[in-house]
């Protein structure tokens, strides 16, 4: 599932999720993407530390663009958009 256009969010979750970033407090979304890239570099470490990957951008790139793998991509992919919009919106209110 794909997330096409869902009558719950009212759009997609990557739509919904833009919509709510270019909408909300300018220093709430700041300080939540400040927070998702440093999460995301300390994912690269640990990845990095634990399993010796030496060419990171290589293996992501793999994963990527790995058509077995693409549904289980695109469902974290949408599960993340929905994860931070509530962050954000949770900080809004």
């Amino acid at each position: 599932m794909y997330f096409e256009d869902d009558e719950i969010l009212g759009g997609t979750p990557k739509s919904r999720f833009f919509d709510v970033i270019f909408h909300a407090n300018r220093n709430v979304v700041q300080e939540e993407l400040e927070r998702l890239i440093e999460w995301m570099a300390a994912l690269e470490l640990l990845v990095e530390e634990r399993c010796g990957v030496e060419d990171l951008e290589g293996a992501i790139n793999q994963i990527l663009h790995d058509q077995e793998r693409a549904e289980d991509l695109q469902r974290r992919v949408n599960s993340l958009y929905i994860e931070y919009m509530g962050q954000i919106l949770s900080k809004s209110e």
